[in-house]
């Protein structure tokens, strides 16, 4: 059964999509429990092929480190790692982290707009549907390129607009009405992904996101639509 401070506490997120640190946080912690369950439920599946599909566009070489912000349970920093890279999982949510406790790769806690690391300390960042959770997502992406070496890569996964405008509507119809309903039946807080079928629905179109990785001082951007653009990667490399 939901708690209904959970209920009244996300209605207060969805209301105008506030997205204070502590408050997003604190929603993360009470999904974690069957996070990974329920994306995979929700996306009928596909969340394994995106994340392979993140780790290529990345491209990190074995012996690199990289970041993986918002990184929840780690099951995508394990992807990253696959290959010999040193990846290391990185999320504000404390809950998120201990679900993914038993996953064997570095952990660190921090807020995306404020990273506990090091000028020009990793060879690439990655961040997969969390860029939108994001208080200031433009600062997000400044704070990024802080952290990464010049000629290190930046990949963002998210959450899109499908290009073909037919089935554009059946996949807002579905974000609306379909995904709370399937939610409730595996989430462990199903009332949050309201809010997060908002938030995507909120969320700026490839273009408008691209523009945006520039103006943080990314270069060479570009994106490669996913699943017809439900999904996007949005690519950027830090100048030399």
């Amino acid at each position: 059964m939901v708690d209904r401070r959970d209920t009244q506490h996300t209605a207060g997120l969805r209301a105008d999509l506030d997205k204070r640190p502590a408050e997003v946080a604190a929603m993360f912690d009470r999904v974690a429990k069957r996070y990974d369950v329920t994306n995979t439920v929700l996306s009928g599946g596909l969340d394994a092929s995106w994340r392979r599909a993140t780790r290529q566009a990345l491209g990190a070489r074995p012996g690199q480190t990289v970041l993986d912000v918002a990184a929840g349970t780690a099951v995508s920093t394990v992807e990253l790692a696959s290959d010999g890279v040193r990846a290391i999982a990185c999320d504000f949510s404390q809950g998120m982290l201990r679900a993914g406790g038993a996953r064997a790769v570095p952990k660190v806690a921090g807020d995306a707009m404020a990273l506990p690391l090091a000028d020009e300390s990793v060879d690439g960042v990655v961040i997969s549907f969390g860029l939108r959770n994001v208080a200031d997502p433009d600062a997000a992406l400044r704070e990024f390129r802080r952290v990464t070496r010049p000629g290190g890569t930046l990949v963002v996964c998210e959450f899109s607009r499908p290009t073909w405008a037919p089935f554009r509507t059946v996949y807002l119809e579905y974000l609306m009405r379909a995904l709370p309903r399937i939610a409730r039946a595996v989430s462990s807080n199903p009332e949050a992904y309201v809010y997060l079928a908002e938030s995507i629905r909120a969320w700026p179109g490839q273009p408008d996101l691209a523009g945006r990785l520039q103006e943080a001082g990314w270069s060479d951007v570009a994106w490669q639509n996913l699943t017809g653009g439900v999904v996007a990667l949005h690519r950027g490399r830090r100048p030399a």
